[in-house]
């Protein structure tokens, strides 16, 4: 259903970076065979990251974080300052909290275990492009640890969020898709989304994960 959205729209570009060849050449498979997506590029590492975004103009990008040379993260980082819009979702093997943190404050726009079967990897892809922040179950645990080890002394600030905004917002920290959020919720997806607009303008953030990071560094949740 929502690839066939994406197809009447346009054909959603996806690229790969991972130092893997048996795995870059199985994503390629995936993200072609998949309808309304096509990979228009899978490359070893980010040694010419800002080259081969610029050359294929991606919607979303598959980053692996550990990469020789350039890893996922210098990568991302490297992304960032001159590609704003693009989408990053970032894969891993461990959910390594200091890398998981490390990449929510680079900009990354979700976090993915590569174990994701291929099917929850296409929703995941799709969810991005929605403006959600996917992440793994167990990701989504180390994000809560973090939320709840973190010892900064800040000043307590709510933001003048809503008891609902406050909510929604725990959900997008616990990984949950806007969808899931509205079964949650028991509100309807249009809903959500007006929440989340609330919520970004409040929180002065521009993504899912941006609104994450504050939430954890702020202890709003």
């Amino acid at each position: 259903m929502f690839c066939r959205t994406f197809v009447a729209m346009k054909m959603l570009n996806v690229i790969v970076f991972d130092d893997n060849k048996s795995r870059r050449e199985l994503l390629q498979m995936l993200l072609n065979s998949t309808e309304g997506m096509q990979c228009n590029g899978a490359f070893e590492d980010c040694s010419d990251v800002v080259r081969h975004v610029a050359s294929t103009n991606p919607d979303v990008i598959l980053m692996d974080i550990d990469m020789p040379n350039v890893n996922g993260i210098e990568g991302l980082k490297l992304i960032r300052k001159q590609f704003s819009d693009v989408k990053v979702l970032m894969q891993t093997v461990f959910e390594e909290d200091d890398k998981i943190f490390e990449a929510i404050c680079a900009g990354a726009n979700g976090y993915i275990l590569k174990k994701t079967p291929p099917n929850k990897l296409t929703e995941y892809i799709i969810d991005v492009m929605q403006g959600g922040a996917p992440m793994s179950p167990s990701v989504a645990s180390q994000v809560l640890l973090l939320l709840n080890n973190r010892h900064k002394k800040v000043v307590k600030n709510n933001f003048d969020l809503t008891s609902r905004e406050q909510q929604i917002l725990s959900l997008l920290v616990q990984g949950l898709s806007y969808k899931m959020i509205a079964e949650e919720c028991s509100i309807s997806y249009p809903t959500v989304n007006t929440h989340i607009s609330h919520i970004y303008e409040k929180l002065h953030v521009n993504s899912a994960l941006e609104a994450v990071k504050k939430a954890i560094d702020h202890q709003i949740v």
